[in-house]
């Protein structure tokens, strides 16, 4: 890192953006024009200022506030305006883009769900939040699993929503299918911030896996949102950490090929490898079986957290 968040970018660096976006308001339907409109607008601002920049993020809630109405009239589809919206700023603007919509169900309750749109405006990763905050969060548990797709300059993305990262088995799956970048959008307020940055830390360590990570930020009248977004390297540094400035946008420069050398040279800290691996000094190719209790009991449908 140059500590110019990517101006100097390496021929196999990805550039991301992390937008602390400003807690909005969203109850109504003009609301939810007007905010879509701001997203897309930042979009352009990303664009503007930094050329380099691969792909821009936004957090969870960035377009529907934090109020967890799930009024049928705001609830997004993802043949509806605000996601053709999303998507028609990437191709314009020739700039991935991962958004957060409050998705509706015609089923049951709205999921929370994120999307990841490659520079052409198509959409290459659809994700339902799999872990809603109990006991505050309305939305229906995800069931699409953990998707991972292919990102900007030949990197592997992937994307998990708020609470989900305090689950170290999210992580572990998501570097088990391959990411190499590992995106959390969350709404967090300040209560998280210890739990935050531990998390990141740790989900990026265990997994030798960048971890980018970055919440809503500012007041909207009734919550305070930390903003802090952050990119931690594989090896569980932090490299870059953003302040509590509502709609700042932190930029760093990753380079998924080094944890593409990591996964394949490291033995002391190849956490990934060794985990299905235990003692290959000992035992050729290490031991493969499983022994962990809870894995077995949560396939079986017997497992004692009830």
């Amino acid at each position: 890192m140059s500590g110019l968040g990517g101006l100097n970018r390496s021929p196999n660096g990805v550039v991301i953006g992390l937008v602390q976006s400003q807690l909005p308001v969203v109850d109504s339907p003009a609301q939810l024009k007007a905010q879509t409109e701001r997203i897309v607008e930042m979009v352009a601002k990303a664009r503007r200022s930094n050329p380099s920049l691969d792909l821009v993020v936004f957090p969870e809630y960035s377009l529907h506030g934090l109020s967890m109405n799930t009024d049928p009239s705001i609830m997004c589809r993802l043949d509806g305006p605000e996601v053709t919206a999303l998507r028609e700023a990437c191709r314009v603007h020739r700039i991935w883009g991962c958004f957060s919509i409050m998705e509706l169900n015609p089923d049951g309750n709205p999921y929370n769900s994120g999307i990841v749109v490659d520079d052409h405006g198509e959409m290459q990763l659809y994700y339902r939040k799999l872990h809603p905050w109990v006991p505050v969060e309305p939305w229906e548990p995800g069931d699409l699993g953990i998707s991972v797709c292919d990102g900007p300059n030949g990197s592997k993305l992937a994307l998990i929503i708020c609470h989900d990262g305090m689950f170290p088995e999210m992580a572990r799956e998501a570097a088990y299918k391959g990411a190499e970048i590992m995106i959390r959008t969350a709404g967090y307020t300040a209560p998280i911030r210890h739990a935050w940055h531990i998390t990141n830390q740790a989900n990026a360590f265990c997994n030798l896996m960048y971890t980018a990570s970055v919440c809503m930020c500012g007041t909207d009248g009734t919550f305070d949102s930390m903003g802090e977004g952050m990119f931690v390297s594989f090896d569980g540094q932090p490299l870059v950490t953003g302040s509590n400035r509502p709609d700042e946008i932190v930029t760093a420069e990753l380079r998924p090929d080094l944890v593409r050398e990591a996964r394949r040279g490291w033995a002391v800290e190849n956490n990934p490898y060794q985990f299905g691996h235990r003692g290959y000094v000992a035992v050729k190719g290490g031991a493969g079986d499983c022994r962990y209790t809870y894995m077995h009991d949560l396939v079986a449908g017997t497992s004692t957290w009830t």
